[in-house]
């Protein structure tokens, strides 16, 4: 065994739960960067080129192995994040290794006399919760591993964004639909606090395109013993409920998607809606404006302000259909890139001038920059 293989196999006995493979070799070199982080049940490494990103699952006990077999004579530098230290593997143009360990901010962040254990959660730590022992956020003790304390700290945020609407009102019972669940993690949360927490009797469905990912979703939910929560394959355009809904979940539905997602919603005159939209490609392949050519002018602009004009008329869409609606921040669980959460609340008080008005500031919006937003067609125009 040589010495970077030493050296890679004792950094990931610490426990590493994120490492970057980093400084290729060579100019042909097919991999500017690697990535590999710690699931539940095994490894995955991410392997980035320019324009793609292409995925493979490793064991626990064969990463070591499989990441020098990766580095060597092909990468010059190796990082890793453990529990308690922050490891670095160099290798010089001509072949000679250098390591290096430092202690991981991280850790001294997650210590348990931070505010980060005392405050409240409403997941709290130390009780068992299946969902999260299987995502590898907690042990099977119910404490929270050391290295996933930000994706703990997300779940809570979540929760309390539904838990913000829900402890307004005395509900009994919640009909819920989930469009676009994928491997539905933040589902089996949201079935958890409804039942276990807010003792509400809450009936939900999750809908996908993805047979398998449906299937493996049921499984765990028998597993579970989530008795109302079921999965099934369909597309959100059209989705015939068979319940009335109450509340209804999109998170990452692409494109427009989410506006079907939206409008269903909306036909349904579902109580609450909590939309993370993502893909917005379809008003940046239709902006076009003279007097504020500026933000059309660069395409990285653009594409960022055709997303937040996407996300506005949706809003403001929501408020002419009667709903008290918000934009707010929300940390993706998977990427951890910043997003925004739409979450709008049924209003009976709201006004025909508050609606009209809305109306009208996405009639000025979609005059100047000569869009057509989906949800605009299917409400105004149906």
């Amino acid at each position: 065994m040589n010495e970077l293989q030493e050296y890679i196999n004792k950094i990931f006995a610490d426990g590493i739960h994120k490492a970057v493979i980093s400084k290729p070799k060579g100019k042909e070199s097919e991999y500017r960067k690697i990535t590999v982080e710690r699931l539940a049940k095994f490894y995955q490494i991410a392997k980035y080129t320019e324009k793609q990103v292409f995925h493979e699952n490793v064991p626990f006990d064969k990463i070591g192995e499989r990441c020098f077999e990766i580095t060597d004579g092909q990468y010059l530098q190796l990082n890793a994040w453990g529990e308690e230290k922050e490891h670095c593997v160099t290798v010089s143009k001509k072949g000679k290794v250098f390591y290096g360990a430092k202690k991981n901010a991280s850790a001294v962040k997650n210590q348990p006399a931070s505010h980060n254990r005392q405050k409240q959660y409403i997941l709290p730590e130390g009780q068992v919760i299946e969902p999260l022992v299987d995502m590898g956020i907690f042990t099977k003790e119910g404490r929270v591993v050391q290295s996933m304390y930000d994706k703990y700290r997300q779940i809570n945020r979540f929760v309390e964004l539904i838990d913000d609407c829900i402890k307004q009102n005395n509900y009994k019972k919640l009909n819920i639909i989930d469009f676009g669940c994928g491997k539905s993690y933040l589902t089996f949360i949201v079935y958890y606090y409804l039942t276990e927490i807010r003792k509400i009797e809450a009936n939900i469905i999750g809908l996908d395109l993805k047979k398998d990912v449906i299937e493996k979703c049921n499984k765990a939910a028998q597993k579970y013993g989530y008795e109302n929560l079921h999965f099934e394959l369909g597309d959100i355009n059209g989705y015939k409920c068979p319940f009335d809904v109450d509340m209804v979940i999109t998170l990452h539905a692409c494109d427009t998607a989410t506006d079907f997602a939206l409008f269903n919603a909306i036909n349904w005159n579902a109580k609450m809606i909590f939309s993370v939209p993502c893909c917005q490609h379809e008003l940046n392949n239709q902006l076009s404006t003279q007097n504020l050519s500026l933000l059309t002018r660069y395409g990285i602009i653009q594409e960022r302000f055709a997303a937040l004009l996407t996300d506005s008329v949706r809003a403001n869409l929501l408020e002419y259909c009667g709903y008290k609606t918000q934009v707010l921040e929300f940390i993706d669980l998977s990427h951890t890139p910043k997003n925004l959460l739409i979450r709008a609340v049924l209003n009976p008080s709201a006004t025909k001038k508050a609606k009209e008005k809305a109306l009208a500031e996405v009639k000025a919006a979609i005059g100047e920059f000569n869009v057509k937003p989906t949800l605009y067609e299917l409400i105004v125009n149906k």
